[in-house]
């Protein structure tokens, strides 16, 4: 199923979005929906309103998350190649909710910074409360993927050795379209202005998003909703000879085949 959060004259409405429509679910939002023990079940079976495909306003599948986690370094081949040792641990550090917009949201460039970066990642979305997981437990607690670029400030990111000052400037990371259930996903890939900057497959995680669910729910109960960016391959525009950075009116494409596209015009903020 391709389960979505859409904005109406009405407010939001989580749908599940068929081949002919998107039927409403009968709550405001996917977070609301996967708050249900038996949400699988209630959206299969849903007959609300439809709306049509075209036009369809899609607002991230979950516009208040309670958590967003973000996993850096988590390549294999990205690591190999710029010469480091694979991690012993995942990467970990957070985004806020005011960071998120929709799949064709504009994506509005940080005022104070000059480098502002792609990163095309697979995101994973908790399904179940969870907490100390195991392997089996936390592959039952995900509730499917979507597709996240986690649009970065790197003059912000490296002015400390925290990164989050440059990870979660306001309306800056686009997620979605939709929530997917029951799919591998498979390539992810990044264009800007139509020209292809990143691409790798996300079987080449070090920490595939199983032993992250397990991982984090080790720290922290992770609750239905709640956002895991899986991190990013090599091809950001940072590390270009010379760099490349997005400017207002760049076109930024975020694909995760099998999962969806987000399509994004960045403007100054």
């Amino acid at each position: 199923m391709r389960l979505a959060t859409i904005r109406t004259a009405g407010g939001t409405r989580a749908v599940r979005v068929d081949e002919d429509g998107a039927v409403e679910l009968g709550h405001p939002d996917l977070r609301a929906l996967l708050e249900r023990p038996d949400w699988r079940a209630e959206a299969a079976a849903a007959t609300g309103p439809r709306h049509a495909l075209d036009g369809l306003d899609y607002a991230p599948p979950v516009p208040n998350p309670e958590k967003i986690f973000c996993v850096g370094h988590n390549y294999r081949a990205h690591i190999e190649e710029m010469g480091r040792d694979l991690p012993a641990y995942p990467t970990v550090f957070g985004k806020f909710g005011r960071a998120l917009v929709g799949a064709h949201d504009p994506v509005v460039l940080p005022a104070g910074s000059a480098e502002v970066d792609w990163e095309a990642e697979l995101g994973v979305v908790i399904g179940a409360e969870v907490r100390h997981a195991d392997a089996e437990t936390a592959r039952a607690a995900i509730a499917g993927y979507t597709v996240v670029n986690d649009v970065t400030a790197r003059d912000f990111q490296y002015r400390t050795l925290q990164w989050l000052q440059g990870k979660t400037f306001e309306s800056s990371t686009p997620v979605g379209p939709w929530l997917v259930t029951g799919v591998e996903p498979g390539e992810l890939s990044c264009t800007v202005d139509g020209e292809l900057m990143q691409r790798a497959d996300p079987a080449d995680l070090v920490f595939d998003p199983v032993a992250l669910v397990v991982y984090l729910s080790a720290i922290i109960t992770l609750a239905p909703g709640d956002l895991i960016a899986t991190g990013t391959p090599g091809g950001v525009g940072h590390a270009r000879k010379p760099p490349r950075y997005l400017r207002p009116g760049s076109e930024l494409v975020t694909r995760v085949d099998g999962v969806g596209e987000l399509r994004n015009i960045c403007r100054a903020g």
